[in-house]
This record gives structure tokens, C-alpha cells and sequence, in this order.
């Protein structure tokens, strides 16, 4: 049995922490023993298996940049020397880089990993310094994607590999049989996600269709969305339901999901719906995961509406989207995703 520490900020509304506690559970289950760090809480989170044991090392955000991460960092190595781990497995950008600047000199493995297009992760000077001088430090190295993979220099590639997330057993488990209905989505409300292209594109096909368009999730632009939706007159066709809890149960009677997105790494929410069995389409969005995930005649070009909006027609014959999936979704369940993440970690 090995004690293996997971750090990430936090634990809410996103891919990256959903794949954390996912694993951290999984790990748990057999037999390791899991510590699961954040560096704040906040009032809605991911639940995780009771086994795990949970440590903040802030109630909230700290503002100030430079004092938040020295105190971070500060804190997380004490926390480290406390909790003695096998091995600490950090997501994210300011996450890598506290963990190790925070593990050194210390006798502990150290795996980060780059949950999207390092391109947007990685966005200035300063950030893309750090990532490919201090990753040089850590044991090893885990993308989404082989083209997050290529963005670093060759000494960083050959301690890496590139695995995809882990998709939880409710998402294979949950089926529907009757009939389909209406277009999902799921996913922050944020620029990078594009529910405006979706939306645009919506508009342009709502009165040759009779599905409606629900959009699952909660951010920072929903008052934005929501005006955008009046303005097309789609109050009564354009739902925002907000964040949901059980995503396999809402969206498993989905006639079609589609993913909007101007870039991600391997997107949780489209092997999810993958997993359920839905008819997917995407944005072939960098940083390669929807190219690896479904066939070209099921991605369209970033932030083009007419062009989504032309395969949103398509829904209505199913018998189209039979071979959208360009690999089988039982790959990334997370039993068979946990074991190659294992070979890393231990």
C-alpha cells in the first residue's frame, strides 16, 4: 500500500477536478491510502469516497499573486513533511509549479499533470519559463494529448506519457431506451467553453427542429448568455439550468451533445456523453482531444456557427451519428484509466 497526496486548488465546476477526487476514490478503493489537498474550499465541491482524507490549505483565495503563492507554497510543504506521501500528484499550472518548488530536497515522487492546451495554460513569458524549467524537476509528467505532449522540449517528453481522463462507472452504467430528445451540453460558463457559438448556431436551425437546447452548468457568464438568448428570441427554446450534480441521470436521454469549446485538453463532458452513448459533435479545438476522440465528419471549426449549425441538422437521423466515436469509450473507464495512472504514481 502507498500513501499518494493529490493537489489542485480546488475541488468545483471543472474537468480537472472531477478527474482529482474521481481518482483520489478510485485509489482509495484499492487500498492506497489518498490525501486530497486543496488550497481553498468553497461552498459547492465534488463529493469523493469518506476514506479520503481532505486538507485546505486556505478557506478562500488570496488575492495578491506573489503572497499567495509563497504562503501556498509554505503551506503545502508543511503539509507534505506532516502527511509523509509516497508520492504527490499535482493539475494545473499554479498547482505544478507550487508543488514542486514545495517538494524540494524532500523524499517524495513527484508527478504533475497538464490538464490543457498549454497554449492557453501557460499564456505569457513568465508562465511558459516556469512550466519548461521546473518541469524538468518532477518525476514525471502526464497530458491529455499528444499535442500537449509536443508543446515541451524533448527532456520533458521523455519522462511523460499521455492518458486520458477517467470516466466514472455511473456514466456506463446509466442507459435509456426510449426516445431521444433535445441537444445538451455541459460545462462552465465561461469564454473558453463558446455557448455563444452553440447558441448562434442554435438559432440558425430552432425553427426546423423540434428539440430544445439545454445548457448544464453555472459561471461568470450567464447574465451574458442569457441576453444573448433573449436577443435571438429563444427564451422559451434555450435553457440554463445550472450546475447539476448528476450528470448521467439529466442528460441520458440526450438526442445529441454537442461540445463548443475554443480549447481543451481531453474534455470530460464529451467522453462522458461518449460513455452514455449520446451522438456527439465538437469543435476540433486545440489541444487535439476532440480529433482523438471522434470521427472528422463530427467536428466542426472553432467558433464557426453556420458550420455547427449545419451538423446540429443532422440530428434528426440517428443512424448517422452510429460511427461518430472514433475510439470506444470503455477505454476510458476509470478502473482501466486508474491502472495506467498506477504504474505512474507507484
Amino acid at each position: 500500500m502507498k500513501k499518494i497526496m493529490f493537489y489542485i486548488n480546488a475541488i468545483h465546476h471543472g474537468g480537472a477536478e472531477r478527474v482529482m477526487v474521481n481518482l483520489a476514490s478510485e485509489f482509495v478503493k484499492n487500498g492506497n491510502e489518498c490525501v486530497l489537498v486543496t488550497s481553498f474550499t468553497d461552498s459547492w465541491e465534488y463529493s469523493f469516497d469518506s476514506r479520503v482524507k481532505r486538507i485546505s490549505l486556505f478557506e478562500k483565495p488570496l488575492r495578491n499573486f506573489i503572497v499567495r503563492n509563497i504562503r501556498l507554497i509554505a503551506n503545502l510543504r508543511k503539509v507534505i513533511k506532516e502527511e509523509n506521501p509516497d508520492t504527490i500528484l499535482s493539475f494545473m499550472a499554479e498547482p505544478n509549479f507550487r508543488s514542486i518548488i514545495a517538494c524540494c530536497g524532500l523524499n517524495v515522487k513527484r508527478i504533475i499533470s497538464v490538464r490543457n492546451d498549454p497554449n492557453r495554460e501557460y499564456p505569457n513569458f513568465l508562465f511558459r519559463f516556469f512550466a519548461k524549467a521546473l518541469f524538468r524537476f518532477a518525476d514525471h509528467v502526464v497530458f491529455q494529448t499528444e499535442d500537449a505532449q509536443r508543446w515541451f522540449p524533448k527532456s520533458i517528453q521523455q519522462k511523460s506519457s499521455v492518458i486520458l481522463n477517467p470516466v466514472a462507472d455511473e456514466f456506463f452504467s446509466t442507459h435509456f431506451e426510449g426516445e431521444r430528445h433535445d441537444i445538451v451540453t455541459t460545462g462552465r460558463l465561461v469564454s473558453q467553453k463558446n455557448h455563444k457559438l452553440l447558441i448562434k448556431a442554435f438559432a440558425q436551425i430552432a425553427n426546423m427542429i423540434e428539440d430544445n437546447l439545454y445548457i448544464y452548468g453555472e459561471g461568470e457568464l450567464r447574465q451574458e448568455l442569457e441576453t444573448l438568448i433573449s436577443d435571438l428570441g429563444l427564451k422559451n427554446r434555450v435553457f440554463l439550468p445550472g450546475a447539476v450534480k448528476n450528470v448521467a441521470d439529466t442528460i441520458k436521454s440526450a438526442k445529441l451533445f454537442v461540445l463548443s469549446s475554443d480549447y481543451e485538453g481531453a474534455p470530460n463532458s464529451l467522453m462522458e456523453a461518449m460513455a452514455l452513448g449520446i451522438p456527439c459533435i465538437s469543435t476540433s479545438c486545440p489541444c487535439g482531444g476532440p480529433r482523438m476522440l471522434l470521427n472528422d465528419d463530427f467536428l466542426v471549426d472553432v467558433n464557426d456557427d453556420v458550420q455547427l449549425g449545419d451538423k446540429l441538422l443532422k440530428v434528426n437521423d440517428l443512424r448517422f451519428f452510429k460511427d461518430n466515436y472514433k475510439i470506444n469509450a470503455t477505454v476510458f473507464h476509470q478502473h482501466f484509466i486508474a491502472k495506467d495512472w498506477l504504474k505512474v504514481l507507484l
